[in-house]
């Protein structure tokens, strides 16, 4: 089998890879990656880091997993971050105020369950798994600063949540101004061609790219997925509001849960959390425009 074999066509691989998202920054250079990854017969690097703050999935997770997963299946390599050493400093993304800090055996425990839980999507076999500490614990007070001066707090101000903050007298640590420019550190450290995120994480995916490029590695390009509603049909589904449906929930509460959501929103769970064709989305869609159709029964297969 020749190289060129070893993966799909680009627009079958654009196609799969464009569902559900919100942006891919920059397009272009998504499309020249893929390109050469089929001239080349070398898989593309896709990140996705998460920070093991508590020890439970939900489906809302499983949004930017499943899409690991999809890269996955067109044959590039998956790569989780389990951000043991980020989780210690906390993400202050979409925060208005400083998250606490947790102990770095708790990240580790927490992160257990988190790779039990994403190999119910993921093939983890397939699935190259790493923790941050093993290099961002490793760097001393000097690298940091060298890594500080490449990054102008100007910049770092403009993220909604800081400004936000700054603007409300509502204290901001320096320990967040690292978070960024910590979470960066890892794609340089991997290579990453590509990272994924929710569309709270753009901000940090954006710095990744320019402190690639700050250490002489080709910068990634970034893909927002939606922050999938909860069971609310309000609020992003979290366990906070009590809105949410657990990956290792029972089969029976998945489904009283999914039957329990409004169903304006069945047509985004069918698109961010399965893997249905994109003929059976469609179809899918005009059963819920149809008034003959009870949304009752979509949601059921759903």
């Amino acid at each position: 089998m020749s190289s060129k074999n070893l993966f799909p066509p680009l627009n079958e691989q654009m196609d799969l890879i464009k569902r559900g998202t919100v942006e891919i920054i920059p397009e272009d250079e998504l499309v020249q990656k893929i390109k050469k990854s089929i001239e080349t017969g070398k898989k593309l690097n896709i990140k996705l880091g998460c920070d093991p703050t508590r020890p439970d999935l939900h489906l809302g997770h499983s949004v930017v997993l499943r899409k690991l997963a999809q890269f996955q299946s067109l044959g590039h390599q998956a790569i989780l971050i389990i951000g043991d050493f980020t989780a210690m400093i906390g993400d202050p993304s979409g925060r208005n105020s400083t998250r606490p800090p947790l102990t770095f055996e708790e990240t580790r425990e927490n992160a257990k369950s988190y790779i039990e839980q994403a190999a119910k999507i993921l093939d983890k076999e397939k699935t190259k798994i790493v923790f941050n500490s093993d290099w961002l614990s490793k760097m001393s007070f000097e690298d940091v600063i060298k890594l500080s001066s490449k990054y102008t707090v100007a910049r770092m101000l403009e993220r909604d949540d800081f400004t936000k903050r700054y603007k409300t007298g509502v204290p901001i640590s320096m320990h967040e101004i690292l978070y960024p420019l910590a979470q960066a550190m890892d794609s340089v450290a991997i290579e990453s061609d590509v990272e994924l995120g929710g569309t709270d994480q753009k901000f940090n995916l954006l710095v990744g790219r320019d402190i690639q490029r700050e250490y002489g590695v080709e910068p990634q390009v970034i893909i927002t997925m939606p922050l999938l509603v909860g069971t609310d049909g309000t609020e992003k589904m979290s366990k906070s509001y009590d809105n949410y449906i657990g990956i290792s929930d029972t089969p029976q509460d998945i489904f009283g849960k999914t039957l329990s959501i409004p169903d304006n929103l069945i047509y985004n769970y069918y698109e961010l959390a399965t893997d249905i064709s994109n003929e059976e989305l469609s179809q899918i869609k005009s059963d819920l425009e149809n008034p003959e159709v009870n949304p009752r029964n979509t949601k059921r297969s759903l």
